[in-house]
């Protein structure tokens, strides 16, 4: 439809039906049902609210789908469709590995064809927008929601990750094809303090619009189609109040003219965190900061109307977010087709988890492990001629899709006792389960909510199952242990202050390392863990993050090396909670430690190291290469002009392997103070073993603008550190200075 048409529909519909498409439902609420006892109730939303809302919640399934549409369209007087919108985080049927590990793979163009077809699976089904990606920059692995954050505690790459993301879901857009991408949750949702869930975001402004806003911009950049409100406070302003926010930076500075959309039920919550009295005044602030939709609750539907007849908002605003939502609606084609493309769910079906989309699941769960130990070059496993034991909880289990895999076809994952009989044949090992994910008094902390996420009840006697597992395992050589949280213990709500494996799979691995056997452990987990508790005992640690739908296979990949790990941290991994928040790129302090000063008086701990176990960047391999070589090829750097940094990659190792080479800067003198390290570049490097490779980065005067202390953005001259490494820790370095 073109824009006039559009515009005369808008003028058409009455003050209500405005209102209506301002107003999002769950599908809980189309059932049919009675509307004075039903979903809809709990809400306090009418027939009239449901026949005139605009959009509708986690409805997925071409039928369904069709059943609504058809059903809302009879009533509606002016035949505008409803929006479907949906959380597709890391896959359809076809699950990938949850962000935080897609991130691991550094490889962003690997990650933009995965969204494609995780949008082409939810497209089919029926969905119009998924809320996703989520891009918070998150420092402090406390906070549940780490598992969806594929930069994890870098700015830099969440960008790269966010940009990519949007782009692999809106492919084919203007086609009919692909979904239209939210990004979230705008904005610092990643900084809450003390990492609990929806708590207190507080920081200056310098270091949000610094560390914190730039993956959010990356997405918008990449055109991006709707925006999510956060739960938590800016500047003390609940972010779906904060017009500073929403307004003046994300409309007027960044030029986005979507919809804005809020998180659930966070207009109602205004009241919670003390900002408003009542439902209208909530409802006045979220609209007078351009929130344009209210999800899940009743607020737009029963305040707006009232507001403007007193004066306190104009009917204009509601025109302009009425404006926007219609806008989308006709971007994606709904006026000519509602369905969007999708037809029936047996066509669906057709298209969900092919042999193509399941291999680009496993190729990419091979590339997002993490290998973070092998002593004595214990890995890969031979397959022939040892006896081999696999044990653990997530031995034989498909629940490593993780929490956020809602609509995963698990007919068609494979748990990781499955690859090995793939690979060793039946019986050509020994299993045991050896213990529950949690025991009893932690599986009753996950109250209601643990029914979402299989496995069941844990047994009362662990000690019973360990001593079962200790005894098959007498004969093997090497012990493979799965363990890990629990799925729930991880993502929204799983905000948690002991980040180490529960009692009882500590006690397994201390146990079966007393037989002297060789003990591998593959981690399931959505966020960084504190390991040294388990480290003495460990031989070898394969990071497996909840690695989807092929996540048995990869697992195996790695295990028997038909896959070279090359997966590298995107968050520093803590050697005590303590610790936290933890990431590299801090900033000095006029007593830095080891740095002219020692003894007692410096930045630090008396009981714990400075920095983490694993640090950001961090990653092993079968293969080890080596850096050497540092040049620049300038010793002065103008505006206008590039500087080039090569470095030469030497693959020492007996197998060929990928390395991810690391760019990271510092200004060392600056109005304010800098960071010791930024990241600002990457690549990665395949290599043949004995192979020389040359590696060139190539800096410019932007890459070295930060927020100033006149709160201007742009660069100061100095003198810049260059650090080139294979993680944050281990790097050359040289240095330029910047001329005006």
């Amino acid at each position: 439809m073109d824009t006039a048409p559009l515009r005369q529909l808008l003028d058409e519909m009455t003050i209500d039906e405005k209102i209506g498409q301002l107003v999002q439902l769950s599908g809980d609420c189309f059932g049919g049902g009675d509307i004075a006892t039903g979903p809809a109730a709990k809400i306090g939303v009418t027939q009239e609210d449901i026949d005139r809302c605009g959009s509708v919640l986690n409805v997925l399934g071409a039928d369904e789908i069709h059943r609504i549409q058809d059903a809302y369209l009879a009533k509606s007087r002016l035949h505008i469709p409803l929006l479907f919108m949906a959380d597709v985080i890391y896959g359809y049927q076809t699950c990938y590995p949850s962000p935080i590990g897609l991130g691991c793979t550094w490889d962003p163009e690997m990650i933009e064809g995965d969204y494609q077809v995780v949008a082409e699976e939810a497209h089919a089904d029926g969905c119009m927008v998924t809320f996703s990606p989520a891009v918070d920059v998150v420092r402090d692995a406390r906070w549940g929601r780490v598992v969806e954050m594929p930069g994890g505690e870098d700015p830099y790459l969440g960008s790269r990750f966010a940009e990519a993301m949007v782009k692999g879901f809106q492919q084919g857009l203007d086609e009919g094809q692909g979904v239209a991408s939210c990004v979230k949750h705008f904005a610092g949702y990643g900084a809450a303090e003390g990492g609990r869930e929806y708590n207190t975001v507080d920081m200056s402004e310098r270091r949000f619009r610094q560390d914190y806003l730039p993956p959010y911009k990356a997405a918008i950049d990449a055109d991006a189609k709707m925006v999510m409100t956060s739960f938590n406070t800016v500047d003390e302003v609940p972010a779906t109040a904060n017009r500073w926010l929403m307004h003046d930076v994300l409309r007027e500075e960044w030029g986005f003219d979507g919809p804005l959309i809020t998180d659930y039920a966070a207009i109602l919550e205004l009241m919670n965190h003390g900002v408003a009295a009542d439902k209208d005044e909530a409802s006045k602030l979220a609209l007078d900061a351009t929130v344009d939709i209210d999800m899940k609750t009743d607020c737009y539907a029963h305040s707006l109307k009232r507001l403007v007849e007193k004066g306190r908002i104009s009917e204009q605003q509601i025109d302009e977010a009425c404006w926007r939502v219609l806008s989308l609606k006709n971007e994606l084609g709904l006026f000519e087709d509602p369905y969007r493309g999708c037809t029936t769910s047996d066509a669906a079906r057709a298209i969900m988890c092919t042999p193509e989309k399941l291999s680009s699941a496993r190729a990419c769960a091979d590339e997002a492990m993490v290998l973070l130990r092998n002593e004595g070059q214990v890995l890969p496993l031979a397959k022939e001629g040892g006896r081999l034991a696999l044990v653990g909880p997530y031995a034989d289990s498909k629940e490593i899709v993780g929490m956020w895999a809602i609509h995963a076809d698990r007919s068609h994952s494979c748990t990781v006792k499955e690859a090995f009989d793939a690979v060793l044949g039946e019986g050509a090992y020994v299993y045991a389960k050896g213990c529950d994910v949690l025991g009893p008094e932690e599986y009753g902390t996950l109250g209601e909510f643990a029914r979402f996420a299989g496995g069941g009840e844990p047994a009362e006697d662990q000690e019973a199952l360990i001593a079962e597992a200790v005894s098959a395992c007498a004969d093997a050589d090497t012990v493979v242990l799965c363990l890990g949280e629990h799925p729930l213990q991880s993502g929204e709500a799983g905000a948690r202050t002991k980040l180490r494996l529960p009692a009882q799979q500590q006690e397994l691995v201390r146990r079966l390392h007393d037989l002297g056997k060789r003990t591998i452990c593959v981690l399931f987990a959505g966020r960084p863990l504190v390991l040294t508790d388990i480290l003495p005992y460990a031989d070898a640690l394969l990071m497996a993050w909840w690695p989807g739908t092929a996540g048995g296979e990869a697992v195996a990949d790695i295990l028997f090396g038909d896959a070279n790990p090359s997966g590298r941290l995107t968050m520093s991994f803590p050697a005590t909670e303590g610790q936290l928040p933890l990431y590299y790129a801090q900033f000095p302090t006029g007593r830095p430690a080891g740095k002219n000063h020692t003894g007692r008086f410096v930045t630090g701990y008396l009981d714990a190291p400075n920095f983490g176990l694993y640090p950001f960047g961090y990653g092993l391999s079968y293969h080890t290469s080596a850096l050497s070589d540092l040049t620049l090829d300038r010793e002065v750097l103008h505006p206008g002009e590039e500087l080039h940094a090569s470095i030469t990659l030497e693959n020492e190792g007996p197998v060929a392997g990928t390395d991810v080479v690391q760019l990271y800067l510092h200004d060392c003198t600056g109005s304010v103070t800098r960071p010791i390290k930024e990241l600002k570049g990457f690549e990665r490097v395949t290599t043949e073993s004995g192979e020389r490779r040359e590696v060139s980065f190539t800096i410019t005067e932007e890459m070295l603008r930060f927020w100033r202390r006149d709160m201007t953005f742009g660069s100061e001259p100095g003198r810049f550190d260059v650090y080139v490494g294979l993680d944050s820790q281990r790097v050359l370095s040289a240095s330029f200075e910047l001329e005006a």
